[in-house]
């Protein structure tokens, strides 16, 4: 008898959401990277989903395995993707290797490139989540470093194996064309959610040139704040050294934003002043022509309280014209 097929994905869904699937994780890291680098990145995944299930203490156990699952199929593939070439390792060599099926596999991740970019989704919900809840008088510079530094605290706290593991994930990406184009696709989402709140508070339109510009300089914040980190880890930084570093070229970055978007307010302000003025003088308008009719209906009942008001002369009928005190009706008349 053969296994109902739903009740397999639903297994192997949770194939290493458990003790085993940490176990198993842990031997083909090793496998990959070697039996010293393989410890230690297995030893910082264990302290990265420490952290992590503060963050999500309120989901249930099959949630919590499902999210363990997910992470532990990305790490994994991250890893051989690393350590063999992006484009040298097939999907379904990933599923053979992690123990489920390549369908198992698309149902976490709609494309080989999100194995990498697993959490990108997640960041940019965060951003636009961030920027439309903002506090009043908040600045959307201040609000997305805001957003920046929930991912940039997630990195902070991974140990120091994990964080040397980053260059040659950086180089990963810059060796892998289809990977540059998926970054630059989410840079372009974050931009594009940027540009659409910054023209809500200016009321412009998003596709103006002004909020389309300030988008993409937003978005390029998480591009500084990578490549910052993956320079000062090349230089040897680590530790709280490395998080001051890389919150100092960010805070440098905003700074220098912030003095852009500082001419984007005025402009911001300018329209809103320049059709608070129209919807003026719009207003008025239609005020005078008010008062001139209010004047005269009462200039009209002032004179017939008087008896003055003339009496209106007949229309002239069709075919007549009055002209010269005396009436001609046809031609030649």
């Amino acid at each position: 008898m053969q296994d109902d097929p739903e009740t397999v994905e639903a297994s192997e869904a949770e194939a290493l959401g458990d003790s085993y699937g940490d176990q198993r994780t842990h031997q083909i890291l090793v496998r990959e990277l070697g039996a010293d680098v393989g410890r230690l990145l297995s030893e910082a995944r264990r302290a990265q989903e420490a952290w992590e299930e503060t963050e999500h203490a309120d989901e249930g156990l099959r949630e919590r395995k499902r999210r363990l699952t997910r992470q532990r199929i990305s790490d994994i593939a991250t890893v051989m993707f690393a350590a063999r070439g992006f484009d040298n390792v097939k999907v379904s060599e990933v599923a053979d290797v992690v123990g489920v099926s390549e369908k198992t596999i698309y149902n976490y991740f709609p494309t080989k490139e999100s194995m990498v970019l697993d959490l990108a989704d997640e960041s940019v919900e965060r951003m636009a989540r961030t920027l439309r809840e903002r506090e009043p008088g908040e600045s959307v510079t201040s609000a997305a470093l805001r957003a920046l530094h929930y991912d940039l605290e997630r990195i902070d706290r991974a140990p120091d194996e994990l964080q040397a593991f980053l260059p040659r994930f950086a180089e990963m990406f810059q060796s892998t064309p289809s990977l540059r184009a998926a970054w630059r696709d989410i840079q372009n989402r974050v931009a594009e959610v940027a540009a659409q709140e910054l023209a809500r508070g200016a009321d412009v339109d998003p596709n103006d040139p002004e909020p389309m510009i300030a988008g993409h300089a937003l978005a390029g914040i998480g591009q500084i704040a990578f490549a910052s980190r993956v320079r000062h880890i090349e230089a040897g930084l680590r530790g709280q050294a490395l998080t001051d570093a890389v919150n100092n070229d960010i805070e440098r970055a905003a700074r220098l934003l912030d003095t852009g978007l500082w001419s984007f307010n005025l402009l911001a302000q300018g329209h809103r002043k320049q059709k608070q003025l129209q919807e003026a003088a719009v207003a008025a308008e239609e005020a005078r022509k008010q008062v001139l009719k209010a004047l005269r209906q009462a200039r009209t009942a002032w004179l017939e309280i008087r008896g003055e008001v003339p009496e209106r002369a007949p229309r002239p009928e069709r075919g007549e014209v009055r002209g010269g005190g005396r009436r001609m009706r046809g031609r030649g008349r």
